[in-house]
């Protein structure tokens, strides 16, 4: 990782409440199952708090989650098929995946139903993933040039913000609910 990308870790540290009890995951079989590795913040956040619940509106989809709303394998092949599913009848894809191979793969959903993915292009490291996040139920994507732990850091300190995530996220002060809280 890069000195940016562990400063945004260890911030996120100090923003969100850690909870015990963690298990760290089999990266190996999660690379095996989703046919690519994943970057290794996403990584290092899912091991330190697994995935869950931010300020009560943005779900961190983790691998293996008991709750298959919330499973990053399960989302990725669910968005991969409704993504071709609009796209082949019409709606604009994002001028991001016109490259041959570029593939989105889902880390985040929200309560309103926005996405947040990483733009995995060919041949590119998972650690200079960037992020796309797409409106509910319509064509509006926005990408921002930065990866997992910067992002998800920056809007909660509210140094970046997006026009399609709900005006209220992020709260003051910041909660974290592990999504096993809610199986």
């Amino acid at each position: 990782m890069t000195d940016a990308v562990n400063n945004a870790l260890e911030h996120l540290k100090r923003l969100l409440p850690r909870p015990t009890g963690i298990e760290p995951k089999d990266w190996d079989s999660v690379r095996r199952q989703l046919g690519t590795d994943l970057p290794s913040d996403y990584k290092a956040f899912i091991d330190t708090y697994g995935g869950g619940y931010v300020d009560n509106y943005l779900w961190v989809l983790a691998p293996g989650c008991a709750n298959e709303f919330y499973d990053l394998l399960d989302a990725d092949e669910e968005r991969a098929e409704a993504n071709e599913y609009l796209w082949d009848g019409g709606e604009k894809k994002p001028a991001e995946l016109d490259g041959t191979g570029a593939r989105l793969i889902p880390w985040a959903s929200t309560d309103n139903g926005e996405f947040l993915y990483w733009l995995a292009l060919p041949g590119q490291d998972p650690d200079e993933w960037t992020v796309m996040i797409n409106e509910a139920r319509g064509p509006w994507w926005e990408h921002r040039d930065i990866g997992f732990t910067q992002f998800l850091a920056a809007a909660l300190t509210g140094d970046v913000r997006s026009e399609i995530l709900a005006d209220a996220f992020p709260t003051d002060p910041h909660d974290f609910h592990p999504s096993a809280d809610f199986v």
